[in-house]
């Protein structure tokens, strides 16, 4: 199994522009696709993001901070529950997962034994409670809260918003210096970010959705 890894970028080196979409992505590749795909009128790469399998897991309803944060880590190490297997269309394709287990077990039960690249550049957004409280408070407020505090940049998250666009952005960069088609095997919350920047990567995405559904498939087009 072949790993990449984020190129390391300061923290006090994310400009304004990360957020606005503006990438480090080659601008002769990138070119290069725009023009092919204008004058002939085809896509030269074919991306399918997917997520990942339905994990055998089950959330406590109400959770105290400490509680739902256990129960963050039991998610990260929980399997999934048995697929489908067999997929004939994409032989000889590159296929990237994520470095949890949900993503890797989801490839591996789809698509058998394969030479996955698995690198935490599509890992899920991190996920840990807003505050510290004794007192059991609901899932959806942990979730929300969560989500808003990633959204505006808060520290107390493990990551933020602008940390997300930027190796989401570096995964597109490797994407586009390939040129092949391929499969991403990665996170519902995830995908929301990736497939923003890849449309402003003038990829052309066959939907966008408030949730992506376990095992669900995005087409991208370059």
């Amino acid at each position: 199994m072949r790993n990449l890894r984020l190129r390391r970028k300061p923290a006090g080196l994310f400009t304004n522009s990360c957020a606005k979409g503006s990438f480090g992505v080659s601008n002769i590749q990138c070119l290069r696709c725009r023009l092919n795909r204008m004058y002939h009128g085809v896509s030269t790469m074919k991306v399918i993001i997917m997520r990942h399998g339905q994990v055998d897991f089950k959330w406590k309803a109400w959770s105290t901070s400490e509680e739902f944060n256990e129960d963050c880590k039991m998610y990260d190490e929980a399997p999934v529950f048995p697929l489908l297997s067999g997929s004939s269309q994409i032989k000889g394709q590159d296929i990237y997962i994520s470095s949890l287990q949900r993503s890797r077990e989801t490839a591996g039960q789809l698509f058998g034994e394969r030479d996955f690249i698995s690198t935490g550049l599509i890992d899920e957004v991190p996920l840990c409670a807003s505050a510290i409280s004794n007192i059991r408070l609901p899932l959806i407020f942990w979730n929300i809260s969560g989500r808003l505090q990633w959204l505006f940049d808060n520290r107390a998250q493990k990551e933020c918003r602008r940390e997300t666009v930027y190796r989401a952005e570096e995964f597109i960069e490797i994407l586009i210096g390939k040129g092949k088609d391929c499969t991403v095997v990665t996170h519902g919350f995830f995908m929301h970010t990736l497939i923003s920047c890849m449309k402003k990567q003038m990829f052309q995405v066959s939907r966008i959705r408030f949730r992506y559904s376990n095992g669900e498939c995005i087409t991208a087009e370059l």
